[in-house]
């Protein structure tokens, strides 16, 4: 398990009132169709923050999905790009002790107090990187946030480690300097 992550369920009791577990049967209680109800019931009925709460439902979903399982699951037939995936969670683990690292069903959400990059294998030669840089221009590299939708702002398309370089670097810390 990611060394943020178990940082983040180490601190869930004094941060949200309970613990892992504890939350985990509250969700059970209830029949949630879409990971975003789960989410949206603990920040308005629990005062969860969304870090917390998209860890929490995230984690309950299934109790045999270890967050590496999960990322295990996303590269399956896409082998090739987790040399990318992984020079990425690299960089992310260099920015600061309260970077969390959120595995989910098809992508990868990195946290500060809100998500600032999303990393998502799109095709089984790419994968796309989210982030949240407001009032950032749009260029050729740096595109509209595309299939993010409103979770980004903006999107950079990768293919090769090589495309892991200092401008990227600069968007990603940028990024979570904004989610602070």
């Amino acid at each position: 398990m990611d060394k943020a992550l178990e940082t983040m369920i180490k601190n869930m009791p004094e941060k949200t009132g309970k613990s892992l577990d504890e939350w985990k049967t509250i969700l059970k209680s209830k029949a949630f169709s879409k990971h975003s109800e789960g989410v949206k019931f603990l920040k308005t009925e629990h005062g969860v923050t969304h870090g917390f709460a998209n860890t929490i439902v995230t984690l309950s979903k299934d109790e045999n999905n270890s967050p590496d399982d999960l990322v295990t699951t996303q590269y399956s037939g896409k082998e090739s790009l987790i040399p990318i995936y992984d020079s990425l969670i690299s960089v992310v683990k260099k920015l600061g002790d309260d970077v969390t690292i959120t595995p989910k069903k098809a992508s990868v959400s990195i946290i500060r107090k809100k998500q600032f990059v999303l990393i998502k294998p799109a095709t089984k030669t790419r994968i796309d990187l989210g982030f949240k840089l407001k009032e950032k221009p749009i260029g050729d590299r740096l595109e509209s946030s595309g299939p993010f939708g409103s979770m980004c702002t903006h999107r950079v398309k990768l293919s090769t480690t090589d495309e892991v370089d200092g401008e990227l670097i600069g968007w990603i810390t940028e990024a979570y300097e904004k989610a602070g």
